[in-house]
């Protein structure tokens, strides 16, 4: 019998699927994952995992404008710099909006006069800050074996707003054309730390 997050990341993959608007390749196997954790260092939500063990959604060819030229990461075979980038899309994010924006994070202190200080300070303590892990382009859900059920983040620097309650939801509301109104009961909660507070 499958658990709620097993269960919860298949039922997005079949959300997914029904839009038409995605190939899928075979899902992710547990040697695959075993191997991308490692390389990469964090471990797949148990949702984000049955998700992309159902079946990996393939890139197409990407419209004039957009921002990302291949929005799902290809955890099979992608290139692990391109992976790498897409995984430090977040901090990143958040060190451009300290060295161009002024931006501090109250609860690191008082910030350094010196910028250089001040960046430095910030990539020490965002060390410690919950990995998030790319669901597409720069929507994001953190990393954490044994949890499941995390709202969907939409990143772009310190700029960061929900993008669905959980995958499900998230599934819906960005892929399916067919949607209705915002239900006026949406009320998503984040659960990881720091980023929750950038919301």
């Amino acid at each position: 019998m499958m658990n709620e997050g097993a269960c919860l990341g298949a039922e997005a993959a079949r959300r997914l699927a029904q839009t038409d608007l995605f190939e899928f390749e075979p899902g992710l196997t547990d040697a695959e994952f075993a191997r991308i954790e490692r390389e990469y260092g964090f471990q797949f939500a148990d949702d984000h995992r049955a998700f992309l063990a159902a079946g990996l959604p393939v890139n197409v060819a990407p419209e004039d404008g957009q921002t990302w030229s291949k929005p799902w990461p290809e955890w099979r075979s992608g290139d692990p710099d391109s992976l790498r980038n897409q995984l430090g899309w977040p901090v990143e994010g958040v060190l451009l909006s300290i060295e161009h924006n002024r931006f501090w994070y109250q609860a690191w202190g008082e910030r350094p006069a010196d910028d250089a200080a001040a960046l430095a300070t910030a990539r020490y303590c965002l060390e410690e800050v919950p990995v998030l892990v790319p669901v597409y382009a720069h929507r994001y859900v953190p990393a954490g074996q044994g949890s499941f059920g995390h709202p969907v983040l939409s990143i772009w620097q310190t700029d960061i707003i929900y993008y669905g309650e959980d995958l499900v939801d998230y599934m819906h509301r960005e892929f399916d054309e067919t949607r209705g109104d915002v239900d006026e009961s949406w009320n998503p909660r984040a659960t990881a730390t720091f980023w929750r507070d950038l919301l």
